[in-house]
């Protein structure tokens, strides 16, 4: 079988991994393994290279996609996508697709127009619904994590609060999940309606008992400017925006996030090899183990918020 892989949209820690396990697993099967390079607008260039042992040696532990990445807006009409399955009918027996909501669905249009197709999610924002843990997120939560530390360590100094902006955008994990782990007082997220008024009481409880520090996590849309802004003139303290911005995508994948896409790169070789991907198939990790699921239903999963982690942050931090 010769089984093509691409990596789209955003970059997330961990599709390197992903990359090794799908090429090393279809040359121990027998198969041929093709990388299409900067994602589905290589398709329109024709830009692929046969993937051997030595291309994806020593690639598990870097972050990015030695496949490279982008966004074609060409692929979004049909005219584009039906090219791209031109060029892939004939040349690949099927293919394989690393990347978040958008990768997967144009990956669904190539399934419904006769390609075998099985998607792998990575993205850091962790907003596909039908899976716990998207490749590339626990990596990002944990650059988050350390971001926090290192700005609570000069907002101590100064006497400071700051407000960080992180990614996500409809999806509050990577702040919620980091908002936990580094401590934050407040997190403003998508999931949960804006209360400022709950936000400028704690950094005022904490300034009265003596605190020198004032973390409030925000997750990018939500006018972080503004935000701070309010914050300052609210409570007196001297306030600051941060934002990480891609930072948080780069970095080497945690172990969490290799043995993930260890995993999934290996599933999708063997279902493939068992004749499966036909009409689209998503893959995922829930309960630490790979699950499989026909791709339009995975679509159409609605993410769970963890109202548990939030209501334990906004519990513990006052």
């Amino acid at each position: 079988m010769r089984i093509g892989l691409l990596t789209s949209g955003g970059d997330a820690p961990g599709m390197n991994a992903a990359i090794r396990s799908i090429v090393r697993t279809a040359l121990y099967r027998g198969s041929e393994a093709i990388g299409v390079r900067g994602g589905y607008s290589g398709l329109f260039e024709r830009d692929f290279v046969d993937l051997d042992i030595p291309s994806v040696g020593d690639i598990i532990h870097r972050g990015g996609t030695i496949l490279g990445t982008s966004r074609s807006e060409y692929f979004t009409t049909d005219e584009g996508r039906d090219v791209a399955f031109r060029v892939l009918d004939g040349y690949v027996d099927a293919l394989i697709v690393i990347g978040g909501d958008g990768s997967m669905r144009g990956a669904l249009e190539l399934a419904d127009r006769g390609l075998k197709v099985i998607t792998i999610p990575g993205t850091i924002d962790n907003d596909i619904g039908y899976q716990e843990e998207s490749i590339g997120f626990f990596t990002a939560v944990s650059t988050v994590t350390e971001a926090i530390g290192k700005i609570r360590d000069t907002s101590s100094a100064h006497n400071r609060a700051n407000v960080i902006e992180v990614m996500g955008r409809n999806c509050g994990d990577l702040a919620l999940y980091a908002g936990v782990a580094g401590g934050a007082e407040s997190i403003i997220i998508p999931e949960v309606p804006m209360d400022l008024d709950k936000v400028v009481a704690k950094v005022c409880h904490g300034r009265d008992r003596g605190k020198r520090h004032h973390i409030i996590l925000v997750t990018e849309g939500r006018d972080a400017q503004s935000i701070t802004e309010t914050i300052e003139e609210r409570t007196g303290v001297e306030t600051r925006l941060t934002t990480l911005g891609y930072l948080q995508r780069g970095g080497d994948p945690d172990v969490r996030d290799r043995i993930n896409a260890t995993l999934l790169g290996k599933e999708a070789v063997e279902r493939l090899l068992q004749g499966e991907g036909q009409g689209g198939l998503a893959l995922g990790i829930k309960g630490g183990l790979p699950l499989a699921m026909d791709l339009r239903e995975a679509l159409n999963v609605e993410k769970e918020f963890r109202r548990d982690l939030y209501d334990a942050m906004e519990m513990i931090s006052f």
